[in-house]
Formats: structure tokens, C-alpha cells, sequence
């Protein structure tokens, strides 16, 4: 060290504050490395506790060292600056450490109580992969995530036919959501979706992980969300999953999908959620108004049907579909919507959806002041949903809608999405239903609109 001091040159106040980042480094983890090139840099890693017991005012050091270290072995080796790299470590979570760490000199400064008790608890052999209390992705969460709803994800299977001969199957996957036998997947694999006839009468061959089959058989279809529930029976107990909530995924989240793809069963591919929200129309799909769940991850036939999970492992989406040609744009339909449709097939034994005849868009601030650009006459308003289109002998046509509306209440309550909407009628169907409305130069009309239900084939 004293040679390196006296080969390189630099004042005296330099020279005390290296010294006192290297015994920084030395007393924090003892840990100080130096990478020969062009970004060359010195890097310390010093422990929570050392960072947050800290008093140096590392502005000023900066501001007084604007060269905080020049550091070389070799006289013929030119001096490079190395800037300092302080890296805050978090601390395991078994780690037990108490913060008295510094005493009080008396003269104002403070000094390192190496007497501190700093202890570590056994948490089992060397090795062991510490648990993180944060809720972040670890070495093992995918992993754990699939290990944990596998064995409830099944391989199905229905022989298809034409004219009573047989032309191949449909295959896809499904998941297992009740002990009863219950299996969630997609209508198109269990169902006649492509004009082929099912020869197999409503029986679905279902393979579990563990190489268990089962006949099963299908009980409720629903084609406008393309949701199907398939039952078998069983004498020994059967895996189940969790279904977890669709409403909390953010775009960027971690999911995993898991099914047979190709009849490949148990195949698990991980990506993140692209969108939340996104809308039948935007993939040119006509019928209702439907949201979908899109991820990057892949996505092939045989896998419709099967599980989006969290990384907690709970069911928060059934994968249906993927664009055909293209690479990370697959879809899922919301679990929340999937418990709904179970829930009508339950009371109902078949999806009820309320019809009234408008085609509304989501207003925002933005969009509201791009529009007053254009028709000063628009309703003094923020938010809303507004009517561009009413169809003639609608529900709505007969209730008085006009195109330009802007529905501010439904219902007696402030709605600004269609979604809100679309919560607030439910099934409510031949029930009348208030709403009130803006229209130009800020006139507010109420009108009563009576629902009715929807044609599926619409």
C-alpha cells in the first residue's frame, strides 16, 4: 500500500479519502475488486447495516475526489480512473441482526463496535436456498409455480368425424378445479366447433399427469367466450387447482401456461402478461364484446384449454388462442370472467348476457378535448362512455339513445367504462334499467332501456 501511495501521484486529502474507501471495503464485506479494460472500475459491497449506519456525506466526497482512485501495479500500466461502486446487499431474512453497531467516540465521530452481536440462525445444511421474504422472482419460482398446479392440468382428447367416419381428434388440455372431477377448458376442443361431428357423443378422453384415464363427459359449453365444463369420476382422490383473481395481473407480470401442445403433455412455457385487457375487436373478432389476457408465451394446438397461472400457481386465465404466423401474441380468457360463466352454468345452466344495442367507446380527458376540437356543441364532460352507433330496433333504439349520448349513470350509479356496464346489468335481463345521459350544449336526459338477452349467435 505504501508503495502504491508513494508511485502515484496525488495531493495528501486524496490520498486520506482512498485510504478510507479501502478500509471501508475491507471492514464492510472484505470484498474489493479491480477489472483491467477500458471501464475499468472498483467495486465495495458492503453489508445493510454498515450502508444505513453510514455518516459520510458521499456528495462531498465526490465533489472534494472527482478522481477518487488511481490504482496500478505497473509504472508502465497508464492510470485509469476507477470510480467507486458502492452496492447495497440486502440481508437474508434468516439473518437475526441487532443495530448497535456504532458507538459514540465522544469527540463527535463515530467508530465500529466490533463487539457488535451480529448472528446468523440456522435455517439447515450449507447450501440450502435461502427463502426471500420479498415478493420477487427467484431461482426456483417457475418451477415451484408449475410443480404446484401439474398434476391438475389433463390431456383431452375427442374423436371427430364426418358423415360417421372418422377424421382425426381434437385434441387440447384442461385443468382440474374440483375433487368432484370438474375440468375447466376451451368449448372448441370439447365441442362441434368446426362443422365436424363429434362420433364420441359428448365423451371426452381424459389423461391425467400421472398416466390415470378417465371417459369423461361434457356439461356446459358456452361458445361466446368458448368456455366448456368436462366431468369425470373417480375413486381415488384427484389433484386440484386454484383458481386465483385476474383482476390483479399488471402488464409485465410473470405467468406460466401449462398443457399438452402436440399431445407433448406436461409442457410448461413461461413469458409475461402483454395486456390486461385486451378486446375482441381488436383481434377482428365479431359477436360480443369479450377481453382477453395476452402474453408472450408460447402457445400451440393442444394447449387450448390449459392454464395460465400466477407464480403462486393459481389458474388466472384458460388459454384459448394464439395469432397464427406470428411469435409471443397469445391469448387467455380472465379467470374472473371464467368464474362468472361457472357460476351462470351453476344457476342457470347456460350463460345469460343481457343485449341493449350500443356500440360505446371509453372517454378520457384526451380524448374528450380532441373531440371538443371538433364539435364545440360536446357535453361539458371528463369522463363517460360514448354512444357513436345505436342499433335500429334495439333495446336501446326503443329506449331513446341517440348517437352522441355520453352515459354518465347507469342504474344509479357513475360509470366511465364499459366494463363497469357490463358488471352493473350482469344477467339482468327484461329488467328496467335507468340511465342517464349527456348530449349537446350540456343537456342531461334520463332514459329507461329493458335489456334483452343476447342471440349466441350473435
Amino acid at each position: 500500500m505504501r508503495y502504491l501511495l508513494r508511485k502515484v501521484p496525488f495531493s495528501d486529502r486524496n490520498r486520506r479519502s482512498l485510504l478510507r474507501i479501502l478500509a471501508l471495503g475491507s471492514v464492510g464485506s472484505g470484498l474489493f475488486f479491480l477489472k483491467d479494460g477500458t471501464d475499468s472500475r472498483a467495486s465495495v459491497s458492503i453489508s445493510v447495516p454498515v450502508h444505513e449506519s453510514l455518516s459520510w456525506q458521499w456528495r462531498n466526497l465526490q465533489e472534494q475526489t472527482p478522481n477518487p482512485a488511481f490504482v496500478s501495479s505497473d509504472q508502465n500500466v497508464q492510470h485509469r480512473i476507477l470510480p467507486l461502486c458502492l452496492s447495497r446487499t440486502g440481508a437474508d431474512p434468516s439473518w437475526d441482526v441487532k443495530k448497535e453497531f456504532w458507538k459514540g467516540t465522544g469527540d463527535g465521530e463515530k467508530g465500529f463496535n466490533q463487539s457488535s452481536d451480529i448472528k446468523k440462525e440456522a435455517t439447515g445444511d450449507v447450501g440450502d436456498v435461502p427463502k426471500h421474504s420479498c415478493n420477487c422472482l427467484g431461482q426456483d419460482t417457475i418451477a415451484n409455480a408449475a410443480a404446484k398446479i401439474g398434476p391438475a392440468v389433463v390431456n383431452l382428447s375427442v374423436l371427430q368425424g364426418f358423415h360417421g367416419i372418422a377424421v382425426g381428434k381434437s385434441i387440447g388440455s384442461g385443468t382440474i378445479i374440483d375433487a368432484d372431477g370438474t375440468i375447466l377448458t376451451c368449448a372448441h376442443v370439447v365441442v362441434d366447433f368446426q362443422g365436424l361431428r363429434s362420433l364420441s357423443k359428448g365423451k371426452v378422453d381424459v389423461t391425467l399427469q400421472d398416466g390415470r384415464t378417465y371417459e369423461g363427459t361434457v356439461v356446459n359449453a358456452d361458445l361466446q367466450s368458448d368456455i366448456a365444463i368436462v366431468k369425470i369420476k373417480s375413486k381415488t382422490p384427484l389433484p386440484t387447482a386454484k383458481l386465483g383473481s385476474s383482476s390483479k395481473l399488471r402488464p409485465g407480470d410473470w405467468v406460466v401456461a401449462l398443457g399438452c401442445p402436440l399431445t407433448l403433455q406436461n409442457t410448461v412455457t413461461a413469458g409475461i402478461v402483454s395486456c390486461v385487457d385486451r378486446k375482441s375487436s381488436d383481434l377482428g373478432l365479431g359477436g360480443m364484446r369479450r377481453e382477453y389476457l395476452q402474453t408472450d408465451c408460447a402457445i400451440n394446438e393442444g394447449n387450448s384449454g390449459g392454464p395460465l397461472v400466477n407464480v403462486n400457481g393459481e389458474v388466472v386465465g384458460v388459454n384459448i388462442m394464439k395469432v397464427s404466423g406470428a411469435h409471443g401474441l397469445s391469448f387467455a380468457v380472465p379467470v374472473d370472467a371464467v368464474c362468472k360463466i361457472i357460476e351462470h352454468f351453476k344457476t342457470k345452466g347456460r350463460v345469460v348476457r343481457p343485449w341493449l344495442g350500443l356500440k360505446m367507446i371509453d372517454l378520457n380527458e384526451m380524448i374528450v378535448a380532441q373531440l371538443k376540437e371538433k364539435d364545440a356543441a360536446l357535453p361539458n364532460v371528463t369522463t363517460g362512455i360514448l354512444v357513436p352507433m345505436v342499433t335500429p330496433g334495439s333495446p336501446a333504439d326503443r329506449a331513446g339513445f341517440l348517437p352522441g349520448d355520453i352515459v354518465v349513470e347507469f342504474d344509479g350509479k357513475s360509470v366511465t367504462m364499459i366494463k363497469e356496464i357490463i358488471e352493473i346489468m350482469g344477467d339482468k335481463v327484461g329488467k328496467p334499467l335507468k340511465v342517464v345521459v349527456k348530449r349537446a350544449k350540456d343537456k342531461t336526459v334520463t332514459l329507461t332501456v329493458i335489456p334483452e338477452e343476447a342471440n349466441p349467435d350473435m
